[in-house]
């Protein structure tokens, strides 16, 4: 029994450190995929070792053992099989208990797990204050709301609401504005022409065209929102 169990250590320790420190695929698997092999070769094994172990005890405990142990692996292969569905389960949950966290990847780019309502909440900074945006191609620009222009230190007295714009409740008016500096995660824009809505139309600031489209790209890949930052200008 130690012999095997001692090999399972050994094969998910070797996973691990595939899964830590690859920097490219192995034998034609990427690193994720090596782990989740290795794991279920480690737990084969430990579950082999144990079944066998408790076989020479007591019969109907090695076959109390190899029922246990043969769910727990089918388990595990029914979720490596469907890890792609999981995984976008993940994301929805992610996206609910902690909406707006972004992450940022290697490379720069920033992104954002959907929310169950279908949308993407971004966490980021207006003028180095703490705001969240809602993701939105429909709005033709950055769209702040009166509270959140105020924190970000626009006084409302100054405001000018003379542009006309489209809400879910009707047409009403808002005030054009430039935002020194919004920053989201790595990508930080400056002079955004945006507009301020009047205090109670909207609820929550709106990430639209005129942040969007100084973007080298961006798009919705499964559940993930995914910004790409420009080249440095």
């Amino acid at each position: 029994m130690s012999g095997a169990l001692g090999l399972g250590a050994i094969l998910f320790g070797a996973t691990l450190m595939v899964g830590l420190f690859a920097g490219g695929p192995v034998a034609g698997l990427s690193p994720n995929e090596v782990m989740a092999v290795g794991t279920l070769g480690a737990t084969a094994l430990v579950m082999t070792a144990w079944t066998i172990n408790d076989f020479r005890h007591r019969w109907i405990d090695g076959v109390r053992a190899l029922l246990v142990w043969s769910v727990v692996f089918a388990a595990l292969v029914s979720g490596y099989v469907r890890r792609d569905e999981l995984a976008l389960v993940l994301d929805r949950v992610i996206g609910e208990i902690d909406p707006g966290r972004t992450v940022t990847t290697d490379t720069g780019e920033v992104v954002v797990a959907r929310r169950a309502d279908g949308s993407f909440t971004l966490a980021g900074h207006i003028n180095d204050k703490p705001a969240h945006f809602v993701f939105d191609t429909g709005a033709s620009a950055v769209v702040l709301t009166a509270e959140s222009a105020a924190a970000s230190g626009f006084q409302p007295q100054t405001l000018n609401f003379v542009v006309p714009v489209a809400t879910a409740n009707g047409r009403t008016l808002a005030a054009p504005v430039t935002i020194d500096r919004i920053a989201i995660g790595p990508i930080v824009e400056r002079r955004i022409k945006a507009l301020v809505a009047r205090p109670g139309v909207l609820r929550e600031n709106l990430l639209g065209m005129t942040f969007l489209d100084r973007l080298a790209s961006y798009e919705v890949r499964g559940n993930r929102l995914i910004l790409r930052r420009p080249p440095s200008r």
